[in-house]
């Protein structure tokens, strides 16, 4: 509460003064839900004492010629919603700073909270997602400084807010990064070249004398750009650190890690093909030992999402892939990283032709295979060997196609197919294969003053875990303003019959400039839930839902 004390009389003169030239600007946020025991779906003895839960965020900026000042005040009333952590609690200004930028000098200073992403984020991403709870800013400085228009210069020191809560946890990080534009020095008109180099270094206390507090993570990364065609490739080193079992820091037991990433496009009217390749062995870092490989992404320092294709429909969404890019030891199901890409192909086929129609039709088609690092393991004496190259055991793939055709002024259709492997043992650390076939219509109708229908039909053949699914959505949106939706989804093929449940859903959509408000009343399913390549697990749940958005 001091700390709020402090900022808002700042905040009450930062507005008076200058007014002419400032401005404010800011939003509200608010997802709450009041959870109730229907029957077949009941709350945990533990969370029925809080059956009203709202996570709440308010952010306001201030700009005043090269000065922006700003904080983001949250609270979470009576507990953060399900499968959050209990350290997310209470209300408090949870991120503030100030920041000064002057293009003219090339000089960017932010004192205070900060995001920031090196390169793709191998060795270096702090960024807020609420929906999974990710918000892992760090508190301290940053400079970035541009002396010439193609190079950029970044330096940052601080400590990062752990993720979950208002506390920080206990490591540091400082952090330098160069990114140059070498066309612009070689003034090459035709090609672009691009070339960084990160350096961090994650400082976390240890109480073993032979443990060094210290651990370095270096990057280098180069790419080439000509006309349709792009590519780049990164490469990351991590310096030998204590492996981590169950919170558990074992410092007798210290390894390296690297990680490999390859990415490239080519893209021309009607056409597009992007391909990527990663390699990642024992490439997890987070600001805090203890806490690494757990379920909720806090005080992790990096970014491996991954590198699957973000489908937007339920059952497509059932088996997700999560990236393993940690070091585990278990008999049978050892890990040290993982190894695979994924290629995307789109294809519009042009109007007025055989095969197009009237209006063409747009074709997209996606093949993404991950497996873990063959090599030699010893789960006993914790000691391994990966292979450079060679790959493993099998975790994931798809293989999926998308086909949209526009059939006239007003109708639009979508037809999905994905067919998927997934390794619960290794991806999840639960036990068997799944097989999955999954297939989803989905059809558009526009009306006149703006309205419009949409509907889906989903299905999914599965030969492990839930099995078998369906389910129907439908969307009538009446102008710009009011939407109204329900859902359905029914695992009639589960095995046990106490889980042959519908996981329905139904609300309505207000949006007003920027305002919007969702009120939804439904269950939901259990399992995980993923946002660009990031996932965390949430527990299956029944109750009214309101979300509340708005900007200014």
């Amino acid at each position: 509460m001091k700390r709020i004390k402090r900022i808002i009389p700042l905040l009450v003169c930062l507005a008076i003064f200058n007014s002419t030239f400032a401005q404010f600007t800011g939003g509200f946020e608010s997802n709450a839900a009041f959870y109730i025991d229907d029957s077949k779906i009941k709350l945990e003895t533990t969370d029925a004492k809080y059956r009203f839960r709202s996570n709440n965020y308010f952010r306001l900026d201030y700009a005043a010629k090269h000065f922006t000042f700003g904080l983001q005040a949250e609270a979470y009333q009576a507990k953060a919603l399900l499968n959050y952590s209990s350290k997310f609690k209470g209300a408090n200004i949870a991120n503030y700073y100030a920041n000064y930028k002057n293009d003219s000098i090339g000089l960017d200073v932010t004192l205070g909270h900060f995001y920031e992403q090196f390169g793709s984020g191998l060795v270096l991403r702090s960024w807020e997602d609420r929906q999974l709870g990710i918000a892992n800013s760090i508190a301290g400085v940053k400079v970035k400084y541009q002396p010439l228009s193609s190079i950029q210069l970044t330096a940052l020191y601080g400590k990062q807010r752990n993720g979950l809560g208002f506390n920080f946890s206990d490591g540091t990080i400082a952090g330098l990064n160069s990114d140059i534009n070498l066309a612009n020095i070689f003034k090459s008109k035709k090609w672009q070249y691009n070339f960084g180099v990160s350096y961090v270094n994650r400082q976390d206390p240890s109480n073993f004398s032979d443990l060094s507090a210290n651990t370095y993570l270096t990057s280098a990364r180069a790419g080439v750009q000509k006309g349709a065609f792009s590519a780049d490739v990164e490469y990351a080193f991590k310096t030998a650190d204590a492996l981590v079992e169950f919170g558990n820091v074992k410092p007798d037991l210290q390894f390296d890690g690297d990680a490999y990433l390859v990415n490239a496009s080519y893209s021309s009217k009607g056409f597009g093909i992007n391909a990527n390749f990663r390699r990642v062995e024992n490439f997890s870092i987070y600001s805090q030992r203890n806490l690494a490989g757990n379920i909720r992404n806090e005080a992790i320092v990096n970014y491996i999402p991954s590198l699957t294709k973000q489908y937007d429909y339920s059952l497509t969404n059932i088996y997700v892939y999560a990236a393993q890019p940690g070091l585990s030891f278990e008999p049978n199901r050892n890990k040290a990283g993982e190894i695979g890409g994924q290629i995307d192909v789109v294809y519009h086929i042009k109007p007025k032709t055989f095969f197009g129609g009237k209006y063409g039709i747009n074709l997209s088609f996606n093949f993404a295979e991950y497996h873990g690092l063959q090599g030699l393991y010893d789960a006993v004496g914790r000691r391994y060997k990966a292979d450079l190259a060679s790959f493993g055991t099998k975790y994931y793939h798809e293989v999926g196609t998308e086909i949209r055709k526009k059939w006239s002024q007003k109708v639009t259709s979508n037809l999905t197919y994905l067919n998927q492997f997934y390794n619960a043992r290794f991806v999840q650390e639960t036990d068997g294969d799944v097989n999955a076939n999954t297939i989803v219509l989905e059809n558009t109708i526009q009306f006149k003053k703006a309205r419009s229908i949409r509907f889906e039909l989903q299905h999914q053949w599965a030969d492990g875990s839930f099995k078998n699914w369906a389910g129907a959505q439908v969307e009538y949106n009446m102008g710009s303003r009011w939407s109204f939706f329900a859902a359905d989804l029914y695992n009639y093929g589960n095995d046990e019959e106490i889980n042959k449940l519908h996981f329905y859903n139904a609300g309505s959509v207000y949006k007003s400039n920027a305002l919007r408000l969702q009120l939804s009343y439904g269950r939901q399913r259990g399992g995980l839930i993923c946002v660009g390549g990031v996932c965390r697990f949430v527990p299956q749940s029944a109750g009214l839902n309101l979300a509340v958005n708005y900007s200014f």
